[in-house]
């Protein structure tokens, strides 16, 4: 499979290179973890040719024998060269029994610059936080962008490229698959399903898979809807589910947990505070819907505000659906002192769906930037001080933050 540098994530892993955090490559199934971490690797071995770099990746036979934490441990010691700058870099280490605790007493010695990927569904956030309190840094990588969907496949002509990103998502691993229908089997039987339902069943020990698939249906039906755990058991449970409150609520975090989906909270403008008990949930690939469900019904509106949502997060941005009275302003996006309002639509050259989108927009009164991103094929322009621009267009910008 061709390749292209993901040189955004690889300049983060740089950039802490030689800090005493031990540095986690999070994100979900098959977004290219292993790949970023070959990455970095061949960088160093290329940079710093002194530099002793031990690599180990459980899912290759050869390290087996080390899938014990003591064991791991002593191999990693016995590697260790005086004087040397001394890498540790671990491939899927949810794999080594009680791995934490050799990771602990690799970086308590002091002698390692320590790298490790994992599993979403066993190496999560929240378990960093508890395995490694105050010691860690976190990159977290997300499926190919459209921008790195464009390079890999040489696509020159954004917008005609848009369509067919929207189609086919950023799962690089279904690029390998000659039609359509070969790559959504692929995102669904071997990525949704197989990695990360199977995890998610196998970690927390879930006996009612079956309502967790259902649970998985509802969330990609109802992408970029507002909906609240309450909500999602009264659908369920008037489908003939036996469900609770509590059992969704901590099913929808086993899921954003493991990266599937990502919540957004919504954001008072006027008041300036959240607002709790309803969410939106956004897809970490919207091709996973498609690969599930199928495209009988292709919501292009909601799939470019899914696309929106994780181009956002992935540009660093804390991300909320704005409310200001009574109505919806798709994305409030804040990133240190910047902040900036978008809303975003398939299609505004009907009048009235233009006068529609925009509204919400003028009604803020603050001097942040606003803007209205659509399929409209055309430069950018200005409406009333509210920047109207192509979404294809704004995907395909470098961001300053990753120059």
């Amino acid at each position: 499979m061709r390749l292209i540098k993901r040189e955004f994530y690889l300049r983060q892993l740089l950039s802490v290179k030689g800090t005493p955090d031990v540095k986690i490559i999070t994100g979900v199934r098959r977004s290219g973890k292993s790949k970023l971490m070959e990455a970095f690797l061949a960088h160093i071995r290329k940079t710093e040719k002194k530099s002793n770099v031990i690599h180990i990746n459980f899912n290759l036979l050869k390290f087996e024998k080390y899938l014990e934490y003591h064991a791991l441990n002593d191999y990693i010691e016995s590697r260790y060269v005086p004087g040397s700058k001394n890498y540790v870099l671990i491939d899927e280490v949810q794999m080594c029994d009680n791995f934490e605790k050799a990771v602990n007493s690799l970086h308590a010695s002091e002698k390692f610059d320590v790298y490790l990927t994992g599993s979403n569904a066993f190496l999560m956030s929240s378990d960093l936080v508890t395995l490694f309190t105050g010691r860690t840094f976190e990159i977290e990588v997300f499926p190919f962008s459209f921008k790195e969907y464009s390079a890999f496949f040489k696509k020159k002509e954004s917008y005609s490229a848009l369509d067919e990103f929207l189609k086919e998502g950023g799962m690089s691993g279904s690029y390998l698959y000659g039609s359509v229908g070969e790559k959504y089997r692929y995102i669904n039987e071997q990525v949704f399903n197989a990695l990360i339902v199977r995890d998610i069943v196998a970690k927390h020990k879930i006996r009612n898979k079956a309502l967790l698939e259902k649970l998985v249906d509802f969330l990609m039906d109802n992408v970029g809807n507002i909906t609240s755990v309450r909500k999602i058991s009264e659908v369920l449970a008037s489908n003939k589910a036996k469900v609770n409150d509590k059992t969704i609520g901590s099913y929808i975090d086993y899921l954003c947990k493991a990266f599937a989906f990502y919540k957004i909270r919504r954001y008072d403008i006027k008041g300036k505070r959240y607002l709790a008990s309803e969410d939106k949930y956004y897809l970490s690939d919207h091709a996973f819907k498609y690969a599930r469900l199928g495209t009988k019904n292709m919501d292009y509106g909601h799939v470019l505000e899914n696309v929106v949502a994780i181009e956002l997060l992935r540009r660093g941005y804390e991300v909320y659906v704005g409310v200001l009275y009574k109505k919806e302003i798709d994305f409030v996006a804040i990133k240190k002192d910047e902040k900036v309002y978008i809303q975003v639509s398939d299609d505004i050259s009907n009048e009235s769906t233009f006068s529609r989108e925009i509204a919400p927009l003028l009604n803020i009164k603050d001097a942040y930037p606003k803007m209205l991103l659509a399929r409209t094929r055309h430069e950018k322009s200005d409406y009333e001080g509210i920047q109207i621009v192509d979404i294809a267009d704004w995907l395909a910008q470098i961001p300053i933050s990753q120059k």
